[in-house]
């Protein structure tokens, strides 16, 4: 490639090709690229191969699988001297007790990680909620995407995580991925790349690693890759400008990481069945030598359907890292792992220089990470450090500005001062919206609808389960004779506190206006009440394409209300 793919040119000039990392933070200078060029080598040199070989691991630790589950990783850590770990559910302090624990056991510094994609609530219950990778893609200010990952980035330090393993960068063309979806910042290629950009430069402005995943593509897919291996059966030319664009485009931004999916794609591996995270023609051939990445290289979690039940433990860390990854995450296998890429490196089936770039790269990373002078954590008070006034202000400000007005055919907007009715459909709880209306917004039951006098205003709000990213967004035969009847006789304002694919099936030819929340959770019916009143302006983009009516790019401004028009 003509474009040199390190964050500074001056790099090469410092550091051995074997010493090279993606990610330096911001005003490095070259005495600073120097003393972390002396220390990794200095490291590396001192470490026996056990050790060295430990570096590629990375192991799960859970706090609500019991004291045996977190004996055997504290045994992990130290008999096997594991490169670092990942943070699952559940205790914040008991981690960070854990951690400051493990990091004191470890000659070499733990990398610690989580998938925080939408905060660290995605591990920690106690944790703030920040909006879904969807929700963010129809934001028009991308720099409030950086301001959140900068958040979640201060939360990540406060509980010694130093590595995000976010953003998604899959560009969700199948409405019905079961497992990408609202991870994903749309359907179009350039948003997908802007709210990614803004994303990572968000957390790694603030030392904290990014990973965008999951290469070479996850969007397109009908299969939950914790389940068993999707198949992305498209050619070349289709990967090269959807899948593969994001990665392309980003590749060369200093972001530290790229997480390899579980996926079969015939078109880049012509072994039949072989997925993504264990092909060497994808992430040696492709990722590294093609597309000539040179930050760190990580499998998507290891004991994933898609690969886990096709593999022994050991022997699938074998292969991953003979395939060209740097990383090995959630290892099943760690001790097996090692004899298995030890056994190959005897018989020269992997060079020795393999483990040298690697651990290299590991090291060097770690350095700029600061994580050579690793200060212990502070358990107490984490679950209010990590859910507080700043995070609900920031969080409702995001959601405020990815409300997407897709329609108001009758100027039905905003509602305060007049007298309008609601009706709450669907399976989730709506009273926080209800209550955040204010007193002119009489409540009815669905079945009330006919004592609603004919002309009247009433919003119908589909409020979707949003307790994980997962669930469902279709909506029900029983809502939609609803809104039917309701177009009759009314004009109607209908709220879609869930997925925009919820409207993928809706006739809204009737329907006045429409307006897209994206999630229903408190943060977002409280921005979407003020929004209605007038309070705050509308000016989201819908990120992806619904329907030949509803197309990716589709909204209409609206300015909140004069105080004339408040009184």
């Amino acid at each position: 490639m003509k474009k040199l793919l390190y964050t500074s040119l001056f790099i090469a000039a410092f550091i051995s090709p074997k010493a090279i990392a993606q990610y330096q933070p911001k005003n490095t200078s070259p005495e600073d690229i120097k003393k972390a060029r002396q220390w990794v080598e200095k490291t590396y040199k001192n470490l026996s191969q056990d050790e060295k070989l430990g570096q590629l691991f990375i192991v799960a630790l859970y706090t609500n699988k019991g004291e045996d589950f977190i004996s055997q990783v504290r045994n992990i850590v130290v008999n096997d001297k594991i490169g670092g770990l990942i943070l699952m559910q559940d205790d914040a302090a008991r981690e960070i007790s854990l951690v400051n624990e493990f990091q004191q056991k470890s000659r070499i510094p733990l990398m610690i990680g989580m998938d925080a994609e939408w905060g660290l609530f995605q591990r920690i219950a106690t944790a703030h909620k920040f909006p879904w990778a969807m929700t963010l893609g129809a934001i028009q200010d991308k720099d409030l995407i950086h301001q959140m990952s900068a958040k979640i980035a201060e939360d990540c330090h406060r509980m010694g995580i130093n590595w995000d393993f976010a953003p998604v960068v899959d560009v969700n063309t199948n409405p019905n991925n079961p497992i990408i979806g609202n991870r994903s910042f749309g359907s179009e290629v350039p948003n997908v790349i802007s709210s990614a950009l803004s994303y990572s430069n968000g957390l790694q402005d603030n030392n904290i690693l990014a990973a965008i995943k999951h290469f070479p593509g996850h969007g397109d897919t009908s299969t939950d890759s914790h389940l068993d291996l999707p198949v992305v059966s498209h050619n070349i030319e289709r990967l090269n400008t959807t899948e593969l664009a994001p990665f392309k485009a980003l590749m060369d931004k200093g972001i530290g990481g790229v997480m390899v999916a579980h996926l079969y794609v015939p078109s880049l591996e012509s072994g039949k069945g072989i997925p993504a995270s264990v092909s060497k023609n994808i992430i040696t051939g492709l990722l590294k030598n093609q597309l000539g990445y040179k930050g760190l290289i990580i499998t998507d979690a290891l004991n994933m359907g898609a690969v886990a039940n096709k593999y022994k433990p050991g022997e699938l860390d074998a292969l991953a890292f003979a395939a060209g990854n740097d990383i090995m995450l959630f290892s099943q296998g760690v001790s097996e792992g090692k004899k298995l890429i030890q056994k190959a490196i005897d018989k020269g089936e992997i060079p020795q220089s393999r483990v040298e770039e690697s651990v290299k790269k590991i090291l060097l990373t770690k350095y700029f990470l600061g994580l050579t002078q690793y200060t212990p954590k502070n358990p107490e008070n984490i679950n209010s450090d990590l859910n507080n006034e700043s995070h609900k202000i920031l969080v409702q400000n995001l959601y405020a500005n990815a409300l997407t007005l897709l329609k108001d055919d009758k100027k039905l907007l905003p509602i305060s001062g007049k007298q309008v009715y609601y009706i709450p459909l669907e399976e989730a709880p709506y009273q926080t919206f209800a209550n955040r209306l204010g007193s002119n917004v009489i409540i009815k039951k669905a079945s009330e609808i006919n004592s609603i006098p004919a002309g009247s205003t009433v919003i119908a709000g589909l409020h979707k389960d949003n307790s994980t990213a997962y669930k469902p967004y279709k909506i029900s035969a029983e809502s939609k004779k609803v809104l039917a009847d309701l177009t009759k006789n009314q004009n109607v304002i209908l709220n879609v506190f869930g997925s925009a694919y919820a409207l993928k099936d809706i006739d809204i030819s009737k329907i006045s206006t429409v307006l897209v929340s994206y999630e229903n959770n408190d943060d977002s019916m409280n921005a979407t009440a003020d929004a209605l009143n007038g309070k705050t302006k509308i000016s989201g983009r819908l990120p992806v394409l619904v329907n030949d009516q509803l197309k990716a790019g589709m909204g209409i401004d609206l300015d909140p209300a004069s105080p004339k028009n408040n009184k």
